[in-house]
């Protein structure tokens, strides 16, 4: 028998609890996307640093999470640290992988024309190379938000879980409505920030939706 009473009897928890979901996700795809963007201009700068990063990158995305976060404990303990560590982990594949595809789709000609301009190479990146390979970039921080909202909840097994803990906490207690509770409200974080991120890379690619028009 599912109580449904019970969610309405527990919203301060279920607030608390998607707040710490979000801040989980928030920083992790913060950091990710920062160590990410530093690492794809090395390798667009220094080709032969592609095979080594995207390698170890590769690596540490194929890892079971459950593992992984067995194998960081006994080194940063139960903490939003090791979280973190896990979490920022899976986001740099997808991350460096769509960067790097951004630059690369940059036409060789609009980057010849910048420079017959007088851009500078700080310039044209800026100007030119960043906001051409913003769609791209998008792309890759829907994806990687996304799924790290999905794994935030599997960092509950080190009571870092966020909306995770509730629903670990409804099997073990033989509570369904905090079970459901805990999955639908992180399918909606998950559908929310995807459509959020989608709005703000047209917002931020006016040119974008002009030549689509």
């Amino acid at each position: 028998m599912i109580r449904w009473d019970w969610v309405g009897a527990n919203v301060p928890d279920l607030v608390g609890a998607t707040i710490d979901h979000i801040l989980l996700t928030l920083v992790a795809v913060g950091v990710g996307f920062a160590l990410s963007f530093v690492l794809s201009l090395l390798i667009h700068k220094r080709r032969r640093l592609a095979g080594p990063i995207t390698g170890i990158a590769g690596v540490l995305y194929t890892i079971p999470s459950l593992a992984l976060f067995a194998f960081l404990v006994p080194f940063t303990g139960l903490s939003f640290l090791s979280a973190q560590i896990g979490l920022v982990s899976y986001t740099l594949l997808i991350l460096i992988r769509n960067i790097l595809a951004g630059l690369d789709g940059v036409p060789p000609e609009v980057r010849e024309a910048a420079d017959g301009m007088g851009y500078g190479p700080v310039r044209r990146f800026l100007r030119v190379d960043l906001p051409l390979a913003l769609p791209l970039i998008v792309a890759g921080l829907r994806i990687a938000t996304v799924t790290t909202i999905g794994l935030v909840m599997v960092a509950s097994v080190i009571g870092q879980g966020g909306l995770g803990q509730v629903m670990i906490r409804g099997f073990s207690f033989s509570n369904p409505a905090a079970i459901y509770a805990g999955a639908v409200l992180i399918v909606g974080l998950a559908v929310a920030a995807d459509l959020l991120l989608a709005a703000l890379g047209r917002l931020a690619t006016p040119w974008a939706r002009a030549g689509a028009g």
